[in-house]
């Protein structure tokens, strides 16, 4: 699975970030049914932003990769446990994703301490949690809504945001000319603005 870096764009902000469509809990509902397509849909949707907060969290591409596939696992088993009532389905997925991603963190440690001395860890420089997990949920709604973006306007942003790359970097790799890149970004960031609305 290839998948972008987990850094939100740092031009967005929290007030034009939204990733709830009414047929998130439609798929959900289809989901609990063991309907595949719908399947298929919401992991192609969301795929890229638990991505996101698998490697933010556990630091390493293999076992993000893994726990994404167990994210999707138990949204597949459990999707019947959605209440539309109870919150927007984008906001449950995110749930599922962060508990799961943290219960595999801790099985990732717990094996990695039984073949070795665990040492002292050190002073954590992270964020506390509530500020740690506003921000993994801004960074999925960010990932899931520029995922979903057509290619032209996706990859320039992903190469920018994501992948640290000048504008004229990104016009080399992609063999446009330069104005074409500013003008797919702007375009791409403008269909985010006009798309998305504040979830805080």
């Amino acid at each position: 699975m290839t998948m972008a870096s987990e850094r939100p764009a740092p031009a967005f902000q929290r007030g034009i970030l939204r990733v709830i469509s009414d047929s998130d809990a439609e798929l959900l509902c289809r989901i609990a049914e063991h309907d595949l397509s719908a399947f298929e849909l919401l992991y192609r949707r969301y795929a890229r932003a638990v991505y996101a907060i698998a490697i933010r969290r556990l630091r390493d591409r293999g076992h993000a990769e893994d726990a994404t596939q167990e994210v999707f696992t138990a949204v597949w088993r459990f999707a019947g446990t959605y209440a539309p009532e109870r919150g927007a389905a984008a906001r449950w997925l995110f749930t599922v994703a962060r508990n799961t991603v943290t219960d595999h963190g801790r099985g990732t440690r717990r094996l990695r301490d039984a073949l070795q001395e665990e040492a002292p860890e050190p002073v954590s420089s992270e964020p506390g949690p509530d500020l740690a997990a506003e921000e993994a949920w801004i960074s999925f709604c960010v990932h899931a809504a520029v995922a979903e973006l057509p290619e032209r306007e996706r990859v320039p942003l992903e190469l920018a945001y994501w992948g640290g790359r000048s504008q004229t970097e990104i016009a080399h790799q992609l063999g446009v000319p330069l104005g074409t890149v500013k003008t797919r970004t702007r375009s791409g960031l403008a269909r985010l603005a006009a798309r998305l609305e504040g979830v805080l």
